[in-house]
């Protein structure tokens, strides 16, 4: 059995028009943490709090390769990334339990 320890997920504002990549090995704490802005200065300022990607890893590194190369990827790649998985961009949050 795989335990997925880490998470890469992608987070949006209310319009889908900011994206933010970011990786937790917590990703229901870390969804909280957004919902409530505070230090996370780039969540606050554009409202980026609903969660519309997300992939699971077993390990820091893999997790940290992935957050780096899709922050290298250009808009439009991660729009369709995030569309072959959630083509109507829902909040994925609603319903996340671990």
């Amino acid at each position: 059995m795989v335990v997925h320890d880490y998470y890469v997920y992608i987070l949006t504002n209310k319009t889908n028009s900011v994206l933010y990549i970011g990786v937790t090995n917590d990703l229901s704490r870390r969804l909280a943490q957004h919902q409530e802005g505070g230090e996370l200065h780039f969540s606050a300022r554009y409202n980026t709090r609903k969660l519309v990607y997300f992939e699971p890893f077993a390990g820091a590194e893999n997790a940290i390769s992935r957050e780096k190369q899709l922050k290298r990827w250009t808009r439009d790649k991660k729009f369709l990334l995030i569309q072959s998985k959630n083509p109507n961009w829902e909040d994925l949050g609603v319903s996340f339990s671990l």
